[in-house]
């Protein structure tokens, strides 16, 4: 395999140009009831008011924008457990591009139908049983359509780098960011920004304690694959980094802490409790981490990245409900 190229902060840069106008540059928060129980100062960018209610939107925009008008002819296939799948057939329509879009047969239904209404033609696989990139390959082979994956892509990555661009851009130096973890593609994606313009800034990775490759990959210097999670954190239950995002990871990442799913629970709880927010269980996972470090953080400055807010509405209420009847 030749060597790959790295995405670089420029390429951030020019992504943020390429994006604006059709990404929202979303709203940084604080709660001083957050600021009170960590001693300290904390900024949530809020990607869950993000078009589509996610970050991904960032990194479609940017890699359908760069396509050759033989490439928008064609086509774009894309795989995902929803959020990737719902950006990139919003971005597709919004360039005039037909999009194919392999979806989790158990994904939420909301993120099924929105990507639908969205105008992406959804193909369903079983993802305990089935491999979505050999699908997606082969319908790209068929018919000459590009692949654009949800994480491991230079494209994607430095479009999804623009959110903390823009954090960093509105607040200045941090102490500390806390980014979600899935596949690595906004983490890869946001180091970048924050070592160009907050050389300082830890930056932490946060996945799901029952799906912690990325953390397995960091410590041992290797991918490590491992089983399809079950978690409630649906947009993080990856089985392994990319190639791009694993080496972005070990050169810019500080650490990778994971989150279990009750402390999801009671993230979500909080932020729709004292800061009227809907976010969805991957959405919480800088923050639950966050908490559980709070004595460490103590007089600092922290950005902590809120992914997205495409949640089902039914099992959201019976989360909430959970989580208020401890």
């Amino acid at each position: 395999m030749s060597e790959l190229v790295l995405p670089v902060y420029q390429d951030v840069v020019a992504a943020a140009q390429r994006i604006e106008g059709h990404a929202n540059r979303t709203p940084v928060m604080t709660s001083r009831t957050v600021n009170e129980e960590f001693g300290a100062e904390v900024f949530f960018k809020c990607e869950n008011y993000q078009r589509m209610g996610a970050f991904k939107f960032r990194g479609a925009m940017n890699a359908l924008a760069q396509f050759t008008p033989a490439q928008k002819k064609a086509g774009v296939v894309a795989f995902s457990s929803g959020n990737h799948a719902q950006a990139i057939a919003l971005a597709a329509r919004l360039l005039g591009i037909p999009a194919t879009i392999v979806m989790p047969e158990d994904a939420p239904a909301a993120k099924i139908a929105a990507t639908r209404e969205y105008g992406g033609k959804v193909i369903l696989y079983n993802r305990y049983l089935e491999d979505r990139q050999q699908i997606g390959n082969d319908l790209a082979e068929k018919y000459g359509l590009t692949l654009i994956p949800p994480y491991d892509h230079p494209h994607v990555i430095a479009g999804q780098g623009t959110a903390a661009k823009e954090l960093f851009d509105e607040v200045g130096d941090l102490d500390a960011l806390f980014v979600c973890l899935g596949g690595g593609g906004l983490i890869s994606g946001c180091s970048l920004a924050a070592r160009e313009l907050s050389p300082g800034c830890k930056v932490y990775g946060v996945e799901p304690k029952a799906g912690n490759d990325a953390q397995q990959s960091f410590r041992r210097g290797q991918i490590v694959r491992i089983d399809t999670p079950k978690t409630i954190a649906d947009g993080a239950q990856t089985t392994f980094l990319g190639d791009y995002t694993f080496q972005m990871i070990r050169q810019n990442v500080d650490d990778i802490f994971t989150a279990t799913d009750e402390e999801l629970i009671e993230s979500m709880k909080f932020f729709a409790e004292r800061m009227k927010m809907v976010v969805e269980p991957t959405g919480c996972l800088g923050f639950a981490a966050a908490r559980g470090l709070k004595e460490s953080l103590r007089g600092k400055r922290i950005g902590i990245i809120i992914s997205g807010g495409n949640v089902d509405i039914g099992r959201y209420g019976d989360w909430l409900a959970r989580a208020a009847q401890h």
